[in-house]
């Protein structure tokens, strides 16, 4: 398992990633000037630091106490690491925009190909714009305790945001990204390098000073081994089923790393800078996102009382309340508190501006083999910035079209969740099926090979998708009823259902998966 050398060296005047492309049977189009570091950049900026921890934190916390968070973080990155050493093989060796559903198309050979790719593109296009509400919902809730906090707190009559002003956030944040990534590529690389600064110097400045500015700091006997059910709070006595429940904050926050493949149409050398970072995203990630629980949990002054909806933040954001524990007892203002609230929500904007990015760069790729309606307009590049514009604004659309029942439900975050966890994730298991399947022999291996370990580590990636998907269809809270009920199960079934009918009564006769737009046989474009 490794980087490989070349077996005979060859001066090309091609960026190999180009010429891989175009063996695939693609021109290149979109410009490739990004280089390793901001391609790690937008891959980082898109699982981010703080965007998965904090909106969930609270929920997983009440489960089971920190003892089961702490540690699930360490045991879904040990599995993550699989899924992204499998992917970063595929990514060496199909180093193209459309990525996962190109990927399946590939390794599920020309019976199953049209199919496998039909199901992943799907699956990635429901994630990554459902990833986008999630950011600019997120967003939207540390923005509402940011200015609850500046306008007094919930005891001294700060202002707490209305349903439609907090909706009013959500599109703004969603149109802010539309706008910002329909200007040229090296605009949004710029801003992701400030953001992959901003988490990692911000990241710090939270992890090393909030416990040092919080008066007392629980013991390391209770982060790591107390363990503590709410079923008051939750309705749920069963000890398994909370510490799966308790495991959520992680499985959400561990993906997000195929930002990179989706980019690799415009990054030089692809077939390697890919699938490096990838897999560096994954170990900043994993180093940075346990510490960052760590410096949580170890500030908690009283647990019980993050949750009460008469504590200065509402109880609606319980990192908020962490925060301003620590900041209140030490300064006596909040004013600490809401410098890294607006860290953290940094963070927040420039993942939401991350996962624009890579949802158009999908829906692009789709839309240039056909695979989505009037995929004449999507597929568009803007002439001057060689962006696909047109993309970015549907993705918008539709993430906003999500938000909308924010002014009536209020478990819109969990639905948006599990949704996109489900397509996000569910989209790596096509492609890693259908390497363990496919015969070796027709793989081409990229630089970055596994050799006779891909098919173990395939294996237990697979399985590990299977289990993250089935966990977010599960309730998170009972009895059952309007407002508690999980309604990503509905609307994943819906939508792979519509999905899965019209590929048979229509898609099946036309899609045949990506679509060469380059002879290299006849030297024809």
């Amino acid at each position: 398992m490794g980087f490989r050398r070349p077996e005979a060296a060859q001066v090309q005047e091609m960026d190999p990633g180009e010429k891989r492309l175009n063996e695939l049977g693609y021109k290149q189009e979109l410009r490739r000037e990004m280089t390793l570091f901001k391609t790690l950049a937008i891959s980082f900026s898109t699982m981010t630091l703080f965007t998965g921890i904090t909106p969930l934190y609270g929920s997983s916390l009440l489960y089971a106490g920190p003892a089961s968070l702490v540690w699930g973080w360490v045991v879904v990155s040990f599995f993550t690491w699989f899924v992204g050493i499998a992917m970063a093989e595929i990514c060496s060796s199909f180093p193209t925009t459309g990525s996962l559903y190109f990927w399946a198309a590939h390794l599920a050979g020309p019976r199953w190909g049209p199919f496998a790719s039909w199901c992943c593109a799907w699956l990635e296009t429901i994630g990554l714009v459902a990833g986008i509400g999630t950011q600019a919902y997120a967003g939207s809730q540390t923005l509402q305790s940011i200015i609850l906090l500046c306008t007094g707190t919930n005891k001294d009559g700060g202002y707490f945001a209305p349903k439609w002003l907090f909706l009013c956030m959500y599109i703004g944040l969603t149109l802010i990204w539309a706008v910002l990534n329909t200007f040229a590529l090296e605009v949004i690389a710029f801003i992701d390098v400030i953001s992959i600064w901003w988490q990692v110097i911000g990241g710090l400045v939270i992890v090393i000073m909030l416990p040092l500015v919080s008066l007392t700091t629980q013991s390391a006997s209770y982060v790591f081994t107390h363990f503590e059910t709410a079923p008051d709070s939750t309705g749920i006595s069963s000890k398994p089923y909370v510490v799966v429940l308790s495991f959520l904050v992680s499985q959400y926050s561990l993906y997000g790393y195929d930002a990179a493949a989706h980019l690799t149409e415009e990054t030089k050398g692809a077939d390697k800078n890919g699938p490096i970072a990838i897999l560096s995203s994954i170990g900043i990630i994993t180093v940075f996102g346990w510490a960052y629980i760590l410096a949580l949990t170890f500030s908690i002054q009283d647990f019980g009382y993050l949750y009460d909806p008469s504590n200065e933040t509402a109880g609606a954001f319980v990192p908020a309340q962490i925060l301003y524990d620590a900041f209140q007892g030490r300064y006596h203002n909040s004013a600490g508190a809401i410098v890294l609230l607006f860290i953290i929500w940094g963070s927040f904007f420039f993942g939401g501006l991350s996962i624009t990015t890579s949802a158009a760069r999908v829906v692009y790729a789709l839309s240039r083999d056909e695979g989505i309606p009037f995929s004449s307009i999507w597929r568009k590049i803007h002439p001057k910035h060689k962006v696909p514009s047109n993309a970015v604004w549907l993705c918008a659309a539709i993430c906003i079209l999500l938000g909308l029942p924010i002014l009536k439900v209020n478990v819109v975050f969990t639905a948006i969740t599990s949704i996109c966890t489900i397509g996000w994730v569910g989209g790596y298991a096509v492609p890693i099926f259908a390497r363990i399947v496919m015969d070796e022999k027709n793989f081409k291996a990229g630089p970055f090979y596994l050799g006779r370990a891909r098919r173990p580590v395939c294996i237990i990636a697979f399985l590990w998708i299977c289990y993250t998907c089935s966990v977010f269809l599960l309730p998170t809270y009972y009895p059952l009823s309007w407002n508690t009920f999980n309604y990503a199960p509905v609307a994943i079934g819906v939508g792979l259902s519509s999905i899965m009918l019209w590929w048979m009564l229509d898609a099946r006769k036309w899609f045949k998966g990506p679509v060469r737009n380059i002879d290299i046989s006849n030297g024809k474009v």
